[in-house]
């Protein structure tokens, strides 16, 4: 195992890279985050605006946990998603046959190993609602051939991957980022928050999860 696996709060479990010295969700909750960041604040807002399809981008794949939920409220909700996610590092099999999503959640042998077994580069149906696309390489050479209603930032934080935080890779995802579709993420850094305004977002500063304070939710209006 290439990464040290965690339990947290909520019993759900995250992963420690030893590369970036960071974990990959919040040691609170990993699942809460998820779920209060980019389902809540991000999924379940677009959809009550009237959205029946969404395109999802996710900047960090990671343990697959923000793409598996999406996929689980695709078919819940009855709603479209053609989702893409980055990775740069992706983590093994072994670390991801380790994580207790799909049996916390009450959907042990559904396709969340399948997801870490996807082929990369290729778009794979998971069911008729949901399309899973992984793009293994880095966002700041990454040229979008697709627009985006939703963009989940769930990069490590700006102390451990400060490369990804910059006007220069967030400008490119501004532009591929439908009128009207929004950014998410669980950073509220003054910097970050004020890039994300220069380059033409609306931003609303929203109740963190668990003990974080807040979060960003970024909006494209023109």
């Amino acid at each position: 195992m290439s990464s040290k696996l965690v339990l947290t709060q909520d019993d759900s479990h995250t992963l420690y890279s030893e590369k970036y010295k960071a974990h990959y969700h919040s040691i609170f909750g990993s699942i809460e985050e998820s779920v209060h960041v980019f389902v809540s604040a991000g999924l379940y807002h677009l959809t009550r605006t009237g959205h029946k399809s969404l395109s999802i981008f996710e900047m960090g794949l990671g343990t697959g946990l923000n793409a598996y939920l999406s996929y689980l409220e695709a078919t819940a909700l009855g709603i479209s998603i053609d989702y893409h996610a980055i990775e740069s590092d992706p983590i093994t099999l072994e670390d991801a046959i380790s994580l207790n999503y799909p049996e916390l959640l009450g959907h042990k042998g559904d396709p969340f190993i399948g997801m870490h077994k996807a082929e990369w580069g290729k778009r794979q149906i998971l069911n008729d609602l949901f399309s899973l696309t992984k793009i293994k390489g880095h966002l700041e050479e990454y040229d979008h051939q697709v627009n985006y209603d939703l963009i989940y930032f769930d990069a490590f934080s700006p102390s451990s991957q400060a490369q990804l935080w910059q006007h220069e890779v967030h400008k490119p995802l501004y532009d591929a980022l439908n009128i009207g579709g929004c950014l998410v993420t669980y950073c509220s850094k003054g910097s970050f928050r004020r890039m994300l305004i220069d380059l033409g977002y609306s931003i609303e500063k929203l109740n963190g999860p668990g003990k974080k304070r807040e979060m960003l939710r970024a909006t494209r209006l023109v």
